[in-house]
């Protein structure tokens, strides 16, 4: 006596055919939301420029966040949260960025730059800097005037010198000499004064390491952006001592 058959109840129902085995196509993963800012993770001792699309150390370069509202921020010290938006630190770079809506265009929305951008980043580095500056004052890693720079560099002691970018360029000549030391000039006298309780200050010497290397990188990216840069201080590793005069 043969037994009926039940009922398919997947009968009709579209049946969608899975693959399987090695030649198998990847199943396709859901459409990922477009970034919020830019494209490239922030991954790496390198970042690429939204103007020149070069890379180069961030420690050399601009970075820029948006705050919640969308505006623009100069993040110099690439501590901010947020992915950010990179520029080389150069003065035509930072005027493309602005006349051409790099933002934007990185952002693949609206920004709002602040009218006094250029100013802004100035003002930020030399800030920078004078804190620098600053912090070797008071760890003792740094003296001001003539005579007392003049001391370390026949000591030795001076990884660098931060001289005011208003005093005379003869006098600075005739009081480095022949020591081969790193310089930078990227404050007046009065902003470095100020470090040191002075009206004016315009030779200041700092010791060789961490410190004098961060004054080197951000007075070179200060220069960049106020399109004065042109070759490195003197001296092939700003803030080490070097062989010769100097560190005998």
């Amino acid at each position: 006596m043969a037994t009926a058959r039940k009922p398919d109840r997947n009968l009709g129902r579209r049946r969608v055919p899975t693959a399987k085995g090695p030649d198998a196509a990847p199943q396709a993963a859901p459409a990922a939301a477009p970034d919020a800012t830019v494209d490239a993770p922030e991954k790496g001792p390198l970042r690429r420029c939204i103007v020149t699309r070069e890379s180069g150390p961030k420690e050399a370069m601009l970075r820029f966040v948006l705050d919640p509202d969308r505006h623009l921020v100069p993040d110099l010290a690439g501590r901010l949260p947020g992915r950010g938006m990179w520029l080389s630190a150069r003065a035509d770079v930072v005027e493309r960025a602005i006349k051409r809506g790099a933002f934007a265009k990185a952002a693949r929305g609206t920004v709002h730059l602040p009218p006094d951008l250029a100013a802004r980043i100035e003002d930020g580095l030399k800030g920078r800097i004078r804190d620098l500056v600053g912090f070797a004052r008071r760890s003792g890693q740094a003296v001001c005037g003539r005579e007392s720079v003049r001391e370390w560099l026949q000591a030795g002691k001076a990884g660098l010198l931060v001289e005011a970018s208003d005093g005379s360029a003869a006098e600075r000549a005739r009081l480095v000499g022949r020591w081969e030391v790193p310089v930078v000039a990227p404050l007046a006298a009065d902003v470095l004064g100020s470090v040191f309780a002075r009206d004016q200050a315009v030779h200041v010497a700092i010791s060789p390491g961490r410190l004098a290397q961060a004054i080197v990188l951000e007075a070179a990216r200060l220069a960049g952006v106020l399109g004065t840069a042109t070759s490195p201080p003197r001296g092939d590793d700003a803030g080490h001592r070097r062989d010769g005069p100097m560190g005998q």
